[in-house]
């Protein structure tokens, strides 16, 4: 699959299997968000493999759409020093999120954002140093219904490029 066809392919999915995700895939997953670019290549970045079903769960009740952490194969918590002191840093983990988001599809695992609005909760779940915070995490796991990763995007669910793209001024 080349970079594109990943990119137009990429569906979001909230509902996975049971099956484990291989520790190799795991790797390449990881792999791919600790290479994201990042602004003065600060890398400010770590990453919490959460595999735990009970950690997964509470790590689900940290915001109001994370549920769907609860029944991932895998979670990838994202966490930094606090984004708000450094506006560059919440973009460099988007960098890295969807690196690995991409680097997942590839392998045939499915994957979805989960924005987490109780940071101390997730702090203390993931028993992070004082001067981290997790923000967002990653649900990874192969696809419930297998055709998900392949299904149509839905018609008027993007905008046409016409309405997005302006040339040299609006």
């Amino acid at each position: 699959m080349n970079v594109y066809e990943a990119i137009r392919t990429k569906r979001s999915l909230r509902q996975f299997s049971q099956r484990a995700v291989a520790a190799e895939d795991l790797t390449v997953i990881l792999n791919a968000g600790r290479l994201a670019g990042s602004s003065k290549n600060s890398q400010p970045w770590h990453f919490i493999v959460v595999q735990d079903r009970p950690r997964l769960a509470d790590l689900g009740q940290c915001g109001p759409w994370a549920g769907h952490l609860a029944g991932a194969a895998v979670g990838v918590a994202l966490v930094t020093g606090d984004w708000r002191e450094r506006w560059p840093v919440a973009f460099d983990l988007g960098l890295a999120a969807e690196n690995m988001m991409l680097a997942a599809h590839e392998l045939g695992i499915g994957s979805v954002m989960a924005n987490i609005y109780e940071m101390e909760r997730a702090h203390a779940l993931l028993g992070l140093p004082a001067e981290l915070m997790c923000y967002a995490a990653i649900s990874f796991g192969y696809p419930l219904e297998p055709e998900a990763l392949a299904r149509p995007p839905r018609k008027g669910g993007r905008r046409a490029l016409d309405e997005v793209v302006h040339w040299e001024v609006w």
